[in-house]
């Protein structure tokens, strides 16, 4: 199959698909209101903004905060810089309002079809389009191809299922990855499979996840959170569908006294869903969102407290003697990992940690995280971690861990910056 035909059939099963991607946002929207929100943007329309911003696509929450450090090394190498910044989910965008400066955008990123990228482009005019680790779209990136515009593809990662899958639509994303300017990758890894997927110039800079500053007075309340609870604390932090039930069933196990249970779910539409599982399996809940500051006489006798608030995990982390580590304990590839390091939390991940593997071994041969087979055995340890006095030697290597691997930030800004000044 021919790349123009392959990219024809991609671009019209997308126009054929549109009326469920949008009845998709507006069911999205009924817990999450931002996704019923300037669906205009997603079609390319909406206001203009100046021509010459550099165009930064992070696609959710996760790739919004590693964009964070990557932000502020490009304004401190590019002053004047103004920011037009994408978004595909709600959580995201709304993140990324932290990031905004005067003269900076937020924008939705177009769909993937002919029309919507061409008018965005014609809309915006950016000189530069950074992509944020696995965006890859292929008629969005054919329009920026034809329209001069450079791409680079920032804290760039594909793990080998994700080859795999890549492989077998090689007459899609290979010319599509073709037109990528510069890939910065975070590991060797990442960098010879990016190579083998058909990118063109690939370099290793490293990870921007350690580049993450947990904020002081979230770190400061954590503390504080496990002052006032005065017994030991586990934390299962960014779990999936399907986690919290193990994970409760493998907690009733245990013989009381328990120590305090945080479940910090990944995606919050599902946080009502998650106090239902909570109540069904007998325990007491309080819910983060029911206090401001410091938790409640009510909330410190609970069993089990849902974090059910956004951008507080460094206060989940700091609060609690150690965590499990969440999309790990399912086949679904872990999460990031490197925010509990970051925060001095002893770490405990399952099996499935393909989505970060170099950073999971990196943090495994530092012993700044451990591994167990499944959520049984993980349970039973974190209870050990968290009344054993001796953890605050897991404590140091975890912040060690995150410490060494810093500099991300500086050496994408610097490549991301020349490639701006030759575009320019």
């Amino acid at each position: 199959m021919t790349a123009l035909l392959a990219r024809w059939l991609y671009a019209l099963l997308w126009r054929l698909g549109l009326p469920l991607y949008f009845a998709r946002l507006w069911w999205r929207g009924r817990r999450e209101p931002g996704y019923r929100r300037h669906w205009a943007e997603r079609l390319g329309l909406g206001r203009p903004t100046p021509p010459g911003a550099l165009w930064l696509h992070a696609v959710s929450l996760g790739e919004t905060r590693a964009a964070a450090p990557l932000l502020a090394a490009l304004r401190r190498d590019l002053p004047g810089l103004r920011v037009l910044l994408t978004h595909g989910t709600a959580t995201g965008r709304e993140a990324g309002r932290a990031l905004l400066r005067d003269g900076d955008h937020a924008r939705w990123l177009p769909v993937d079809t002919p029309g919507a990228c061409a008018r965005f482009l014609a809309r915006h005019q950016p000189g530069l389009l950074v992509l944020m680790e696995t965006e890859v779209w292929p008629v969005l990136l054919h329009a920026a191809d034809r329209a001069g515009l450079p791409v680079v593809l920032a804290n760039a990662r594909l793990s080998a299922r994700s080859a795999n899958r890549a492989g077998r639509t090689g007459w899609l994303m290979r010319p599509a990855a073709g037109r990528i300017t510069l890939a910065l990758a975070q590991t060797v890894d990442d960098a010879q499979r990016l190579r083998e997927a058909g990118l063109p110039r690939v370099e290793v800079c490293g990870n921007l996840k350690f580049d993450i500053t947990p904020h002081p007075k979230l770190l400061a309340r954590g503390l504080q959170w496990r002052q006032a609870v005065a017994r030991p604390v586990v934390l299962a932090a960014i779990t999936r569908d399907g986690e919290e039930a193990l994970l409760l069933k493998a907690w009733r196990a245990l013989p009381e006294p328990r120590p305090l249970l945080q479940i910090v779910p990944r995606h919050p539409q599902r946080f009502d869903d998650v106090a239902g599982v909570i109540a069904a399996a007998g325990f007491t809940l309080a819910r983060r969102s029911s206090w401001t500051d410091l938790p409640p006489a009510q909330a410190l006798q609970a069993q089990v407290w849902l974090g059910d608030s956004l951008g507080e995990m460094p206060l989940y982390y700091a609060s609690a003697d150690v965590a499990l580590l969440g999309g790990s304990f399912a086949p679904l590839g872990g999460h990031n990992l490197i925010e509990a390091a970051a925060c001095g939390c002893p770490l405990i991940m399952g099996p499935s940690t393909f989505n970060f593997a170099n950073a999971a071994e990196q943090a495994l041969a530092a012993g700044a995280a451990e591994r167990a087979p499944d959520m049984d055995t993980a349970v039973r340890r974190a209870v050990a971690v968290a009344d054993d006095l001796g953890r605050n030697d897991w404590v140091q290597r975890a912040f060690n861990f995150a410490a060494a691997h810093r500099g991300a930030a500086d050496r994408m800004a610097g490549r991301i910056g020349a490639v701006a000044r030759t575009a320019a």
